[in-house]
């Protein structure tokens, strides 16, 4: 039996199948196995490429395959906990099911940002994009229409154009006021809102994080003979981050109109109100109840563990990998929207 000795040339498929005394394309077959052989034979082949040390050339696998392997992940940042476990779940993902994936950012907004990813994507690198599109991206219909497999994630709309995997925003916003109503409060602020409020826009709009999220807090309240006080709408624009939070809550609590809940549009945003509460001596949850989005990693172990609607990253990154390789491998052609329910993750924030 051969040793592999340090330095010795790599081994290739022709070696392999001259030590097995087979064909290249029977070598070629217990490799990737299929074809017709008698167990013998492909034990034989099994042992060679064994004592071989031979490794499968995966680039040129995928060249004669007319594929390359890896799919592109494309995100406007890293930073937001939601955007870092995306990529993260969706490299494991892809990692399953034999794929690697290549992640790269954008600038949100400007002439280097989605749209010119769209336009400048090499298939000769990559089989496909899956897309989280930005909310403050300017998109057309025309620039989804692309040559290449292409799967969108998020609250953006697609206009039935691509592939588009989402959580719903709306029931989920809907879930979270209802849970803080069916908990005990009736006086919701909420926390995040983007530009100013609009309750009948808002009850049509179609995409946007923001938006859709006030419009189910909205329509789940009207639901329940009750009403949303437009001065406990607390506006950060496009910031959602802690700071942002604590400033938009502290502005809520020096305006002096009562509220004892707070649907915080994502966790940060959440950590913030908290923050701003305890400071000003509010008991939490005793007075103000509080819920997030996303359910971030550092929602349970915070002084006082932060209840959050669960993000359905478990279910939107392998969804998203599915329906991109279904594309690739011709198996999906008709673009569909995917979405599914979230659920709230309960926690010492709300009663």
């Amino acid at each position: 039996m051969s040793e592999v000795r340090p330095g010795r040339k790599r081994a290739t498929l022709r070696d392999v199948a001259q030590a097995a005394g087979v064909s290249l394309k029977t070598a070629s077959n217990v490799i990737n196995g299929s074809g017709r052989m008698t167990d013998e034979t492909r034990a034989k082949v099994e042992q060679v490429i064994k004592d071989l040390d031979y490794r499968v050339n995966v680039a040129a696998r995928n060249l004669n395959r007319d594929h390359t392997g890896f799919i592109t992940l494309a995100v406007p940042s890293l930073t937001p906990p939601y955007l870092a476990e995306l990529a993260n779940r969706i490299i494991d993902a892809a990692r399953r099911r034999d794929y690697s994936v290549y992640v790269t950012t954008y600038a949100e907004g400007s002439a280097k940002g989605a749209r010119d990813l769209l336009r400048k994507f090499n298939s000769t690198v990559s089989d496909g994009m899956i897309l989280s599109m930005s909310e403050v991206e300017t998109i057309s219909p025309d620039d989804l229409k692309v040559a290449f497999p292409l799967v969108i994630v998020g609250a953006r709309t697609t206009w039935d154009i691509a592939d588009h995997v989402t959580p719903d925003d709306v029931g989920a916003a809907a879930t979270a006021a209802g849970y803080l109503y069916d908990h005990g409060s009736r006086h919701l602020a909420v926390v995040g809102a983007r530009g100013t409020y609009d309750e009948s826009a808002l009850l049509k709009v179609v995409e946007g994080n923001a938006q859709l999220r006030l419009r189910g807090i909205i329509e789940e309240t009207h639901r329940r003979g009750l009403s949303i006080d437009p001065r406990l709408i607390g506006v950060t624009d496009q910031d959602w981050t802690i700071g942002a939070g604590a400033r938009v809550t502290q502005h809520l609590i020096d305006s002096g109109v009562p509220f004892d809940g707070v649907v915080a549009l994502n966790d940060q945003l959440a950590i913030g109100a908290l923050t701003a509460l305890r400071t000003s001596g509010y008991e939490v949850p005793g007075q103000v109840q509080v819920i997030g989005f996303d359910n971030n990693e550092e929602a349970p172990y915070l002084q006082i563990p932060l209840t959050s609607m669960d993000s359905r990253l478990d279910w939107t990154a392998p969804t998203a990998v599915d329906r991109i390789l279904g594309r690739i491998h011709g198996r999906v052609s008709k673009p569909e929207l995917l979405t599914c329910e979230s659920r709230v993750v309960a926690r010492a924030s709300t009663r």
